[in-house]
């Protein structure tokens, strides 16, 4: 079935609430496209590229037939709440949250009987930009979103979510919030909380202009994402903290690990550096097959410290 959405409202118009506008646009699939935010700035630049048709309130917001929110997780509280009253009787919400438990947790307190309307789920791609002028249509092409749909949910909302991300060239996954918020604490949000913690280090140290001065290709790669959004990350770290924190309570562990290796002129931690090494190349370089040519992931988890 070809999807149609008469009137999507962008809540957040940035660069993933603006690329799922564009992509649907470029695909025939959406009538108009109403955008709500903070920055009338931000707005008028989204007007004048063309990522939404018109500047709406929430109230106008709450009866298109698809409400994205897009915005920061800390701000969908207020949101949903300022939405529900006026939230239409078919109409569709969806957010591209990086944390689910407490999304949903907020979307079921803010809309009651209407919480089965609801559909959470979560884009799994991005820059380090932000903004309407960051957008574009491709973003989502050959990506993953997951949607963490709860007991309650209209199979029929779950559907159209589903169709909408589809046609912005997504691959759709499903799992619970709290799978969710588990595998993202280890693969998303740890990495950025360590990539923020090494930028921050270095600018306060004395010789902070040097350490710049003479970081290369490594330093830019590892730190690339650390050049998001603070605000953004902050609400992700604080939203996800009993999962963030177990991740990096096994980090803490593996980099003792190393401490105490790097401690020893014994050979056998000299070796037990290079397993490690080894081990995490393997690993990576899988990954990198299984993303750039669909090769399958071997059964990394079976691997022991021995090797």
């Amino acid at each position: 079935m070809t999807l149609r959405i008469n009137t999507l409202a962008i809540i957040g118009v940035g660069l993933i609430g603006g690329s799922l506008s564009l992509a649907l646009k470029k695909h025939s699939a959406v009538g108009r496209v109403i955008g709500v935010g903070r920055s009338q700035l931000n707005l008028d630049e989204a007007l004048y590229l063309g990522v939404i048709d018109a500047v709406a309130t929430l109230e106008e917001a709450a009866k298109a037939d698809i409400i994205f929110v897009a915005t920061p997780v800390a701000q969908m509280p207020r949101v949903f709440a300022e939405l529900a009253p006026h939230l239409g009787a078919h109409s569709i919400i969806t957010d591209g949250g990086s944390t689910k438990q407490d999304v949903s947790a907020a979307a079921r307190a803010a809309f009651g009987k209407k919480f089965p309307q609801f559909v959470p789920a979560h884009p799994i791609a991005g820059t380090e930009k932000t903004g309407a002028s960051a957008a574009f249509a491709t973003l989502f092409e050959k990506r993953k979103t997951v949607i963490c749909a709860e007991a309650e949910t209209s199979p029929e909302a779950i559907e159209l979510v589903t169709q909408m991300w589809q046609t912005a060239g997504a691959e759709i996954h499903r799992m619970s919030a709290v799978e969710h918020d588990d595998v993202f604490a280890a693969v998303s949000h740890l990495p950025h909380l360590l990539a923020f913690a090494l930028v921050d280090m270095l600018a306060g140290m004395p010789r902070s202009a040097d350490y710049f001065n003479y970081a290369a290709s490594g330093f830019r790669d590892f730190t690339r994402i650390a050049a998001g959004s603070p605000e953004m990350w902050r609400d992700i770290s604080v939203a996800n903290r009993a999962a963030l924190r177990e991740q990096l309570t096994a980090y803490r562990a593996q980099l003792g690990e190393f401490d105490r290796w790097l401690a020893s002129a014994d050979p056998d931690a000299i070796n037990a550096i290079e397993s490690s090494y080894r081990r995490a190349s393997t690993a990576r370089n899988a990954w990198q097959k299984y993303i750039e040519y669909g090769e399958p992931m071997p059964p990394l988890g079976g691997v022991t410290r021995d090797g």
